[in-house]
């Protein structure tokens, strides 16, 4: 009898202590890597290897710095062109003195606007959208803004990490605030642990 009822109780600490322990640490490595912090925003052309540097980032700024000069020079070149379309159209001088003044504006506000958007959020998204019309016109100054930023950094990098370092300092407050003491829990015992202790307490008491 004291053989029959110590084996339930011994069968009882391994279910309820082992398995429990064991699938834990299966588990905590799957929530560790769905949680681990927040991600960094990828930027165009330039995805995440703007964070560390790799992956191309090198060749990437290289890349976008002679693809938006190129893609500028080739604008004014096809500019000209319409310029002196409306020349030979005998329009006269009024017309394209506006046209190039026209451009000239659009482009200085473009290249401001762009800039401005590569080291700060818009305070005033209704007001970015209204001159999204304006800019698409002075495009050549959206292009030479990125031209001029791929060469110290990728364009918004700067941005993107302040903002990535702050969602990751507060991301590591909450998990220490969540974690609390080490040593707290430590101390905690296990329900499937006690019980087979008291199991054990018994069966020895019965054979005594």
């Amino acid at each position: 009898m004291s053989d029959q009822r110590q084996r339930p109780a011994g069968q009882d600490d391994s279910a309820d202590g082992a398995p429990a322990a064991d699938t834990a640490a299966r588990h905590a490595p799957a929530r560790g890597t769905a949680g681990g912090g927040p991600e960094p925003e990828e930027l165009r052309f330039f995805g995440a290897t703007w964070v560390h540097h790799d992956g191309g980032y090198a060749v990437r700024r290289v890349g976008a710095a002679a693809g938006s000069l190129v893609a500028a020079a080739a604008s004014c070149v096809v500019l000209r062109f319409a310029y002196d379309g409306i020349a030979l159209a005998d329009v006269g001088s009024f017309v394209g003195v506006l046209v190039v003044a026209m451009f000239a504006v659009c482009s200085f506000v473009a290249f401001r606007r762009t800039w401005a958007g590569f080291g700060e959020r818009p305070a005033d998204q209704a007001r970015e959208d209204s001159l999204r019309s304006l800019k698409a016109i002075g495009f050549i100054g959206s292009l030479l803004a990125y031209f001029v930023r791929s060469l110290t950094e990728a364009p918004g990098e700067g941005l993107r990490r302040r903002e990535y370092e702050a969602a990751v300092a507060a991301y590591e407050k909450r998990r220490s605030a969540r974690s609390g003491n080490p040593g707290a829990r430590g101390k905690k015992k296990r329900p499937g642990g006690q019980a087979g202790k008291t199991g054990k307490t018994a069966a020895s008491t019965e054979n005594a």
